[in-house]
């Protein structure tokens, strides 16, 4: 886990660094910062996640790689729904939201890596609205 820990670190220390702009596996791709709060902690935690946007709202995915559970940070976010996001230079607080049914089912339609991925582990990956406050 330290390993994953360190590779965060490093992508969110750069992230902040050039203005939202990395190298490596996200270069030229949408990358935010999600902040949550710890389930049991409650402390913050920063997860650089790939996003898409949806109107007004932006849209992450919990898929942990297709494993059976859901990443820690899906987990805070549904004990704490109000996140911080960053985008670029700008921050902003959000309030996340699981998208379910239809448009769940949609969005895996327009993700087809993300649809493989499902078909990997008996758990519904979700898919997270983040949806500005303010």
């Amino acid at each position: 886990m330290s390993d994953r820990n360190n590779w965060n670190s490093q992508i969110i220390e750069e992230f902040r660094a050039n203005g939202g702009k990395v190298r490596g596996p996200f270069e030229g791709g949408s990358l935010l910062l999600l902040t949550t709060i710890g389930k049991r902690s409650g402390k913050l935690h920063t997860t650089p996640l790939g996003y898409k946007v949806d109107g007004d709202r932006l849209i992450v995915v919990a898929s942990f790689m297709g494993a059976p559970k859901h990443p820690d940070w899906y987990l805070n976010l549904v004990a704490h729904p109000q996140v911080t996001v960053e985008v670029g230079k700008e921050t902003f607080n959000a309030l996340a939201t699981t998208v379910e049914g239809e448009a769940h089912e949609q969005l895996l339609e327009q993700w087809p890596q993300i649809a493989e991925l499902q078909d990997r582990t008996t758990r519904q990956i979700p898919f997270v609205a983040l949806q500005r406050l303010g």
